[in-house]
């Protein structure tokens, strides 16, 4: 039998997101929290790509840079089911009895290693309430001339199939005042229709208000959208901010099939929430998002990436 891996533990910070991990190329610098391997700050020189916080501040509801796992966005009442057996996990958005964005970004991360552009940090997500798999997740985020790219392997080490998605939630930023200003391109060709609770009702083709293709200033639109059949080039696909010469573009692979924007009311002073998602709202539960829903097998890996350029 192999014997198991002993890794050193994160050193105690007196930080409310733990440890600070900091990784510098050149002019482009991030931070990365020990507490939910959260993304606190992304910069290039004097230009922010990220609406971040300090050091000394709390992640707040806002859910700015958190990782969504193991399912982004929300899970209506919390209730789903999993090979017969009804499961109930607690109510993390009680004024829409939903369980939101999953499990781990209240929670500390395992420092694998950090060298100078990047860090890797670990996670292993076992059974809990209305939680019933295991999940070894790692994160490498790493940092070159170009930006940020962010790299994701889940694994399944047990000896049942578990399902699961994965959403990451920055709010981009071009150096505006309000996002009003900002010229915002996107590459889908349908939305999700919502409840009054932000749930799945269907999936249409895009409208002239979510018609974002060829990119236009978002003005007084409101989203809390999420965007599925995105158009992609060379495995990939891009979501641009713009602004006075500036620009912020968010790319992610093919294996991230739907895409949720936020224009962050009531203040819209955040930047734009531009989040890279495995699967939509709610697919856990049969409905127009299940299909997207991932199940590892046993022994079983899923990889994928996604990062932030800017100029």
């Amino acid at each position: 039998m192999t014997p198991p891996v002993s890794r050193p533990a994160t050193p105690w910070a007196p930080f409310p997101t733990g440890a600070q991990h900091e990784i510098i190329s050149g002019e482009v610098s991030a931070v990365v929290c020990e507490i939910g391997a959260t993304l606190r700050t992304l910069t290039i020189g004097d230009h922010h790509l990220v609406h971040g916080f300090g050091a000394d501040e709390a992640i707040d509801t806002a859910c700015r840079g958190q990782e969504l796992l193991p399912w982004p966005n929300r899970i209506r009442d919390g209730r789903w089911t999993w090979r017969g057996v009804e499961q109930q996990l607690p109510l993390s958005e009680p004024e829409r009895s939903t369980a939101i964005h999953g499990l781990v970004r209240w929670v500390a991360w395992d420092l694998v290693d950090h060298g100078v552009d990047r860090v890797t940090q670990q996670l292993v997500l076992r059974p809990q309430l209305g939680w019933p798999g295991t999940l070894e997740i790692t994160l490498t985020h790493r940092v070159d001339r170009h930006g940020l790219t962010v790299e994701l392997l889940v694994t399944n080490p047990s000896e049942e199939d578990v399902p699961f998605g994965y959403g990451v939630h920055p709010y981009l930023s071009v150096g505006e005042d309000r996002i009003d200003e900002v010229e915002l391109q996107l590459p889908a060709a349908s939305y999700l229709t919502v409840d009054d609770r932000l749930l799945p009702i269907a999936v249409e083709p895009v409208d002239a208000d979510h018609d974002l293709r060829t990119g236009r200033q978002i003005g007084e639109l409101s989203l809390d959208t999420a965007f599925t059949d995105l158009e992609s080039s060379a495995g990939r696909w891009e979501v641009t901010l713009r602004k006075d010469g500036r620009h912020t573009t968010l790319w992610a692979d093919d294996v991230f099939g739907w895409l949720q924007v936020f224009t962050g009311e009531p203040t819209r002073q955040w930047g734009l929430a531009v989040e890279p998602m495995t699967c939509g709202p709610d697919a856990f539960n049969p409905g127009p998002t299940h299909d997207d829903l991932i199940v590892l097998p046993p022994r079983g890996r899923f990889a994928g990436s996604w990062g932030i350029t800017g100029a």
